[in-house]
């Protein structure tokens, strides 16, 4: 399998020469009449971002999560740093560089947004060196936000707690990272975000703003079940969904020690299916969501003591780019 660093676009540097390189890349820009990067644009930077692809990414899905990264920063300028460890190692330590760079107009003509990428690949041996080379491409006075992408075990994750520790924001996504990401006892545990929860954000609303509608107390009175049923390939997001409902519904009053919570995956043919419902002590008292997310159609149909009501909805997930941004933002 060819290395992930190869399945990235970017003309490679030595190692060493990494700054002046950026530089001298903007500099043959303008010389080819192409635009140049300006004082004023790289003032535009907000952000220190590291992509970190684990031995689990390929060279296909590097090249998806890097496209991804791309989106992002046209909406925030970025100075990025993608890593990519070897699968084997070589005798004597070895790291390898890229760069890559683009400018994108915002709002207006005058509003103009570049980017700068360095792609490291690096052996196990070159391992010690990492952190220095890593700090030497970040901008020293910008927020730090680190996404691990792709690692088979925590415990291999958590040997960068240069990273780990620095960073704002540190990225997972507990749909494919491991089994014990979310409770391992990271560096610094308040900054961990997961990209499942953050991808369910149009969900969250829609049944959030639904509710909103009733008081707490004909939410939580009576409340017996509560269950997230999930397409099989939805595992994740189901769960963070019922973890969701539970602190809104103990916010709601309800005595969630005595409510069966669980989720329930749906034959393998539902999709993109989610549903959410809530069973009472009284039949008359009901609420159920129901989405399919190949279709982009919701519907709620809920009866919580003033009549029924029967709605239809749009449902969606974040674009994966719009999730990194409520993950480090919010």
């Amino acid at each position: 399998m060819p290395a992930i660093f190869d399945a990235l676009p970017g003309l490679e540097v030595p190692v060493g020469a990494i700054t002046k390189s950026l530089a001298q890349m903007w500099t043959d820009t303008a010389a080819d009449g192409r635009p140049a990067i300006t004082v004023d644009d790289a003032k535009a930077t907000q952000v220190n971002f590291v992509l970190h692809l684990g031995l689990q990414t390929t060279p296909e899905d590097a090249a998806r999560q890097f496209e991804i990264v791309v989106k992002f920063s046209r909406r925030t300028p970025s100075r990025v740093v993608v890593l990519c460890p070897l699968r084997s190692d070589v005798p004597a330590p070895q790291m390898r560089a890229k760069i890559f760079a683009e400018c994108f107009l915002g709002k207006s003509k005058a509003d103009k947004r570049c980017v700068e990428f360095v792609m490291l690949s690096y052996s196990r041996s070159a391992r010690p060196f990492l952190e220095n080379e890593v700090s030497i491409c970040l901008s020293t006075d910008l927020p730090l936000y680190y996404w691990a992408h792709g690692f088979s075990t925590s415990g291999k994750l958590a040997d960068y707690r240069y990273l780990l520790g620095r960073a704002k924001r540190v990225l997972i996504d507990s749909a494919i990272a491991p089994s014990d990401a979310l409770t391992y006892p990271w560096p610094n545990p308040s900054a961990l975000r997961d990209l499942a929860y953050c991808r369910l954000l149009p969900v969250r609303q829609s049944i959030g703003q639904f509710l909103a509608a009733y008081a707490p107390e004909k939410i939580a009175d009576g409340l017996a079940t509560a269950v997230v049923s999930h397409a099989p390939a939805l595992a994740a997001e189901g769960r963070v969904l019922l973890a969701w409902l539970r602190r809104r519904l103990v916010a709601c009053g309800a005595a969630v020690d005595a409510v069966r919570l669980e989720t329930k995956a749906l034959a393998p043919g539902a999709a993109g299916s989610l549903a959410v419902q809530f069973g009472y002590t009284t039949t008359a008292r009901q609420f159920h969501w129901s989405g399919d997310l190949a279709t982009g159609h919701a519907a709620f149909d809920a009866d919580l003591g003033s009549g029924r009501t029967r709605l239809k909805a749009a449902i969606s997930l974040l674009p994966p780019e719009n999730a990194l941004s409520e993950a480090m933002f919010f």
